[in-house]
């Protein structure tokens, strides 16, 4: 009896709704089209090559953060600290390649590690002690970020041609593409197939569907855990280079709200914060849509602060339909 009342439920969800659960990522895409032609509406800028190049190279870093947050997010936990390690981490591969006369390969090396050390210490805290991972990483972001001001308080300047290679530009139908769109691109579909074709990425499903079920079917959870915030800090150690090679310097005050953008875009993207439901797809998406929106309100004159609001607001109509579709 309960199998047949379970099949009528199902038959009577509204056509809306099993459409979504169906194929999450069409509503990211519905919502990026409509925020698209709501600016090309508001402004004839929005609509050009230039303005398109400049909308890419404000994504490619927030893109690359929401990697990792899209792999923590689906293990049901939360990375307030990417924006700080950000901050942190392309603070000193700026400063070590152009005051401290090191190799710039070894400068990134270095700023890569120290990004994924941050990685490995939420994983460890989370796994080892059982702390919520938004306590962890909330103390974690303000360590980063009281370090990167204790380092310095200045941005850094005159980098060497290997840091800034990546916000340099090429030619594509008309349209100037950076470089780090490319490598952002790439790790997008390198973790695609991880996560859709291969056993490591199935069982960070498993465990944010389940975490207890996913131990008893034989999964090492905390190993899991522990590589998926390893992963995210790699991510976010990328990103700072990213960032570094966009705006030419290292800047102590980068990545104030990179946190709650990279977070807007996962939650757009169609990844439930109840866990084990996602798409790293869906979350290029959401990135775009984060990235249509400034760009459009700047076309459209509103300052930065008002900006911030909008984002916030996004954050809770995503947060909201996600809550309203976990419940259908």
């Amino acid at each position: 009896m309960s199998s047949v009342q379970s099949a009528v439920t199902t038959d009577q969800r509204p056509a809306l709704v099993k459409t979504l659960l169906a194929s999450p990522i069409l509503g990211p895409v519905a919502a990026l089209l409509m925020a698209s032609i709501f600016f090309a509406v508001m402004s004839p800028r929005f609509l050009t090559g230039p303005n398109f190049s400049l909308i890419l190279q404000q994504v490619m870093v927030v893109g690359v953060l929401a990697i990792g947050q899209t792999l923590v997010i689906i293990t049901t936990g939360i990375d307030l600290s990417n924006g700080m390690v950000m901050a942190l981490s392309g603070v000193l591969i700026a400063s070590f390649a152009a005051q401290k006369g090191l190799n710039p390969w070894l400068a990134i090396l270095i700023g890569l590690v120290i990004a994924m050390a941050f990685g490995m210490l939420n994983g460890g805290l989370v796994t080892g002690i059982g702390l919520p991972a938004f306590i962890v990483t909330l103390g974690t972001m303000n360590i980063a970020y009281a370090l990167t001001r204790i380092y310095t308080t200045s941005t850094i300047t005159n980098l060497p041609k290997e840091l800034t290679f990546l916000g340099e530009t090429f030619n594509l139908a008309g349209t100037a593409i950076a470089y780090g769109t490319v490598l952002m691109i790439i790790l997008y579909a390198i973790t695609w197939f991880v996560m859709k074709y291969t056993a490591p990425g199935r069982s960070v499903f498993a465990v944010g569907d389940n975490i207890e079920a996913a131990r008893l079917a034989g999964i090492n959870t905390k190993r899991v855990l522990l590589g998926v915030y390893t992963f995210a800090g790699l991510a976010y150690g990328i990103a700072a280079l990213l960032q570094v090679a966009r705006t030419g310097v290292g800047d102590p005050q980068a990545g104030q709200t990179s946190n709650l953008d990279s977070i807007t875009a996962v939650v757009l993207g169609g990844t439930s914060l109840f866990g084990g439901r996602g798409s790293i797809v869906g979350t290029l998406i959401g990135a775009l849509i984060v990235g249509v929106f400034r760009n459009g309100l700047q076309l459209m004159g509103v300052e930065s602060t008002y900006q911030v609001l909008i984002t916030g607001i996004l954050v809770i109509a995503a947060v909201s339909v996600d809550q309203l579709t976990h419940r259908k």
